[in-house]
């Protein structure tokens, strides 16, 4: 220990600095701009050159390197080389192939069915949502057995078509069971099952089977015994039909593939005759089904299996599928077959059109069923009511309308709107038309759709209704300008004399986002103030949430000066309708989303300040025991960007005062009260800034209410680290602003925390050591203590000393050198605090370098401290070699001998010695790595050469590198 004489080493930063810069080159960059494109050329010898040559020769347009990834394609496109390729090897097209070619991909792509076509797919959850019963329902499951009636080969082909058509009468003279009193879930549960057992059946080749529970299930379809329900069960038996036509015609497109697969875009030509034979069975089989329904749904799901028999089958087929609906007394049984016949042929032949139009003009000619006889006394048994009953057909017609409209021109549209105006008690079909027209279409003929609306009977479909179809396509397109506010007042009139409150938000939610979209805050107003009135009696609101916050979405999509929101007499007391927490809390994230997203400059509103202080409060209140950390993490990111919007310009004390107002407000997300402290250290230094450095009576008052804001709340954190971080940021913004008591107590407050420090914890959910982050925040301290001056009233260094103390005494992990590492760090601020000008300093702030001078016993103080740390750190040195920490101890011994480089005095033969040593061990056994040596090596050699540092090539000759054992 006594041995160990510490000498800091005199620095010239000024100088080292200079040295360090790199030297400027003048470059001459003539046109050269580095977005232009760079251009090379690269010639080779060709591959084909001649044998045993080795020459090669290579140019260049421009000096600049070639672009790595442009040369590795020497400049081709692999997909290119591969087009080429190919081109090379296929014969090409004479000219009128070439044209048969292009002619047949654009018909192909003229029937293709777009992206801007809603499938059924995307409607089938909503019908089965929709439509759903309480009654008990019936299904008749097939019983049969799965006995298969085996043949000899030599049987005739008669006998075989005899025995399969027996099997077939086998299933309709009575092989099944009806199940009664099922209730709706275990009736989807059985026609699920069916449907596995289709699957099933196909798979094991029992081929009748499957075709026997699709004819089952097909006949479940002529049922209304359940009118309510038959939307649901439609779509759950197509779902059956669906995979039966997928199944038969994957089946024989099988039977194609050899030798090779049959493409997509095939031929009649290229299907073979075994599987031409295939498909036909397959229709003759359906022909002979007895009943009607189940013969037409059964063809109509194999219908695209018409490609493998002629070119005009499937143009054939649709026709007479159309007018075999004629036959189905039913109109709902008939609409809904309809439905599945436009559905099918959209899918397989989008471009036959006829078949679609003579669907929909056959649906007007029988629409006049709907309210006979027969259709009322069914409804007057099973208890449904006409207005209800008529939704039944909605989404049959509007498929059936969606099918014939899609890219129908004007022309068609038109004359369809006009053979529904001369429909009586056309209200139905007016409602799917203004759902399936283009939403264009309605917008520019809005006020005759007003017009059509008033004249239909309200006793059989509701007006609301009608207006709500028509506010969803006014929603999509824009009508003419001057026509938009008389078609508001005429649907509002309508909309505010529904007395539903359901029925009333249902429709008053849809044309929201017509009146935000055309009109200003006073319409808004307006319409919120009728929401209001219909939803708060008997709190009618707690059941249309879901709408509500819809309304809202539509308001903060078109609104987003929230100063002119918020101005909005009746926007507050609409958001107060949200009284179920949950619910209000997303409303008022949407809000916070909404604003930070779209406000572009900090704000002082009032207006905006009061309220959004409001909606954030409602979010952190939502915080209790039970909330999970994402959902913390999340309010905490949307309070905290209103934070950083808030800004009252050069009124600091007003900024002080909302900052406190807001810490009192959100105590309970930490991450919150972390930002507030960050924005009023910012204040502090903008003040600063403003002020230009002058340090008024009135200032530092100021800022000194800054540091006592932080002061009080930090100790709040539970965060350790947070905590740590703080102290120190704001210690250093008091000692930035000349408040050096303030400061002072910021730092003793870090030293007196560091203690409570554990030796774990958790960090993404994962419990880590502690350890590193620890070190790092300690690195940072020390880089602050240079310039903090001593307290006049302690002892020198007592800082750095308090410090030390709490390392010697804290209980580090065990096996750490984290102690000891510290030690080693703490060398270069004792080295730079006993320079005569520091390396850095902060303005009207009088360091250590001026309050002692350069005193030598000040310097003497600090080469004592020195000369303890590193007498610390050969001790733990030297217990590493006892205790085999053999790679501890060399990569120690290597940090402390660099520290000596880069700070100690090496002229002193003591040090210089010491720093020889430390190479020696820390290259014992070779524990060091090699490169690092070489460099470090290096640096010395360069640093010799400086006339002060000469001495280092003597200690560079004692240096020797050693290899790895």
């Amino acid at each position: 220990m006594a041995s160990v004489q510490w000498h800091a080493r005199l620095r010239k930063y000024g100088a080292e600095l200079q040295r360090c810069r790199l030297d400027a080159v003048p470059v001459d960059l003539g046109d050269y701009h580095p977005l232009k494109p760079i251009t090379v050329t690269d010639s080779r010898s060709r591959r084909g050159g001649r044998k045993g040559s080795t020459s090669s020769s290579s140019s260049s347009s421009s000096s600049v390197a070639p672009d790595p990834l442009s040369s590795m394609l020497e400049g081709t496109d692999p997909l290119s080389l591969f087009a080429a390729a190919s081109a090379t090897e296929t014969p090409t097209l004479s000219h009128s192939s070439s044209s048969v070619e292009l002619g047949r991909k654009r018909r192909e792509t003229e029937e293709e069915v777009g992206a801007d076509f809603e499938p059924w797919s995307a409607k089938r959850g909503e019908i089965l949502a929709r439509f759903t019963t309480t009654e008990k329902l019936s299904i008749n499951l097939f019983m049969g057995s799965d006995k298969s009636k085996a043949s000899s080969p030599s049987s005739a082909v008669s006998e075989k078509v005899r025995t399969r058509l027996e099997e077939l009468d086998d299933l309709e003279e009575g092989s099944q069971r009806e199940l009664l009193n099922l209730s709706q879930q275990d009736y989807v549960n059985r026609i699920e099952e069916l449907n596995q057992s289709l699957k099933e059946a196909w798979a094991s080749d029992q081929k009748v089977k499957a075709l026997k529970i699709v004819i089952q299930c097909s006949k479940l379809l002529s049922d209304t015994s359940v009118i309510q329900f038959y939307p649901s069960k439609f779509v759950l038996i197509t779902d059956i039909l669906d995979t039966f036509g997928r199944l038969v015609y994957e089946r024989i497109w099988s039977m194609c593939s050899d030798p090779r697969p049959l493409p997509d875009s095939f031929s009649v030509e290229d299907v073979n005759d075994t599987a031409k034979e295939t498909c036909l069975n397959w229709f003759f089989k359906i022909a002979s089904i007895r009943e009607l329904i189940p013969r037409l749904y059964v063809e109509a799901a194999i219908l695209k299996c018409n490609r493998f028999l002629n070119k005009t089958g499937i143009q054939e087929t649709l026709p007479r599928l159309t007018a075999m609906i004629r036959g189905i007394g039913d109109p709902l049984v008939a609409v809904y077959a309809r439905a599945y016949l436009c559905r099918v042929g959209m899918e397989v032949a989008p471009h036959l059109k006829d078949s679609l139009n003579k669907n929909f003009f056959d649906l007007l000619a029988s629409f006049r069923q709907i309210h006979g006889d027969t259709v009322q006394n069914q409804l007057v048994i099973q208890r449904v009511e006409i207005p209800v009953y008529l939704t039944l057909y909605s989404p049959a017609i509007h498929w059936i309308l969606q099918c014939v409209a899609y890219r129908a021109p004007d022309v068609l549209l038109t004359e369809m709107m006009e053979r529904c105006k001369k429909l009586g008690n056309n209200a139905l079909l007016l409602n799917s038309v203004m759902w399936a027209f283009r939403p264009e279409f309605v917008a520019a003929r809005a006020t005759d759709f007003i017009g059509m609306i008033k004249d239909c009977d309200e006793a059989g479909f509701p007006k609301h209704l009608l207006f709500g179809s028509l506010g969803r396509s006014l929603a999509c397109a824009d009508p003419p300008e001057s026509e938009r506010l008389p078609i508001l007042n005429e649907a509002w009139k309508v909309i505010t004399k529904v007395r539903s409150p359901q029925d009333y938000i249902n429709c008053a939610e849809i044309w929201v986002e017509f009146t935000c979209r055309h009109f200003t805050k006073r319409e808004v107003n307006t319409v919120l103030a009728d929401i209001i009135k219909h939803m708060t009696p008997d709190r009618a609101f707690e059941d249309a949430y879901p709408q509500l916050q819809s309304v809202m979405k539509k308001i903060l999509m078109y609104f987003h000066n929230f100063s002119v929101l918020f101005s909005m007499e009746k926007f507050l007391p609409f958001l107060d309708m949200f009284q179920k927490d949950s619910v209000r809390v997303e409303v008022c994230k949407s809000i916070m989303e909404v604003f930070i997203k779209h406000q572009q400059e900090p704000t002082r509103d009032p207006v905006i300040l009061n309220a959004l202080l409001h909606v954030c409060k409602t979010m952190h209140d939502s915080v209790n025991a039970l909330t999970v950390e994402d959902e913390k993490r999340s309010l905490a990111l949307l309070i905290n960007g209103f934070i950083r919007m808030v800004s009252f310009g050069r009124d600091f004390e007003q900024q002080l005062s909302f900052c406190v107002e807001a810490r009192a407000t959100f105590c309970n997300l930490e991450p919150v009260i972390i930002q507030l402290i960050h924005t009023v250290n910012q204040l502090a230094m903008e003040t600063r800034r403003v002020m230009g450095g002058s340090h008024s009576r009135k200032t530092a008052a100021f800022v000194r209410a800054c540091a006592a804001y932080s002061f009080i709340t930090i100790p709040s954190l539970t965060s350790i680290f947070s905590r740590l971080h703080l102290y120190l940021l704001s210690g250093q913004v008091a000692l930035a602003n000349q408040c050096l008591s303030q400061a002072d107590a910021f730092l003793k407050a870090a030293v007196s925390v560091l203690p409570e420090v554990p030796r774990t914890i958790s960090v993404e959910g994962k419990q880590r050591s502690s350890e590193a982050f620890l070190l790092d925040f300690i690195n940072n301290f020390l880089s602050t203590l240079l310039v903090v001056p001593d307290h006049p009233e302690q002892g020198v260094l007592y800082l750095v000393r308090g410090l030390l103390n709490m390392v010697q005494d804290y209980t580090w992990e065990d096996n750490s050198d984290a102690k000891v590492r510290v030690y080693i760090s703490a060398l270069p601020l004792l080295a730079a605090m006993s320079q005569e000008s520091y390396l850095y300093t902060i303005p009207k702030v009088d360091s250590n370098e001026t309050l002692y001078g350069g005193d030598p016993k000040f310097v003497a103080e600090i080469s004592r401290l020195c000369e303890t740390l590193i007498g610390q750190v050969l001790d733990h040195l030297k217990t590493l070699g006892r205790e085999e920490g053999v790679r501890r101890q060399g990569s120690l011994a290597f940090s402390l001998f660099s520290t000596l480089l880069a700070h100690g005095d090496l002229r002193n033969n003591k040090l210089n010695q010491l720093a020889v040593n430390l190479w020696n061990l820390s290259h014992k056994n070779g524990q060091c790595d090699t490169r690092t040596s070489v460099r470090t090596l290096e640096h010395i050699k360069q640093q010799a050469q400086q006339p002060d540092l000469s001495h280092l090539s003597d200690m560079l000759l004692r240096l020797s590198l050693q290899s790895r054992a």
